[in-house]
């Protein structure tokens, strides 16, 4: 379950933030959204430079805020797939949204920025 319990939120933008800002939680979730269910060392192989603490702990977080699902199967060695919520699969086309800004911004703003210079 959620802890906000301490954090006051002034609009649903900030608990937005909250949820899934970060350096790794989009990425996760664009990674799952895009590829599908995937396993921890897949997830890891997918995003050059996270730790395994921080992507165990962003992990953890998604899943306490249902943006993720943790499923665990009973076989050894210990098998455990991560896929998106119905949550987590209503973000994706925010996520998309930004992509494109990000990628048209990168275009058109930076591409010229660094003409000008």
């Amino acid at each position: 379950m959620p802890n906000f319990a301490e954090k006051t939120f002034n609009c649903e933008k900030e608990l937005t933030l909250s949820v899934i800002g970060g350096k790794w939680k989009m990425l996760i979730i664009w990674h799952l959204g895009k590829k599908g269910t995937k396993r921890f060392g897949e997830l890891k192989t997918l995003m050059p430079g996270i730790t395994q603490r921080m992507l165990t702990n962003q992990l953890r977080e998604l899943e306490a805020h249902y943006i993720i699902h943790r499923e665990v199967y009973p076989v050894v060695p210990p098998k455990v797939e991560y896929s998106l919520t119905a949550y987590g699969t209503r973000l994706m086309p925010i996520l998309d949204a930004m992509y494109e800004w990000g990628k048209d911004y990168m275009e058109e703003v930076l591409h010229e920025d660094k003409m000008i210079k």
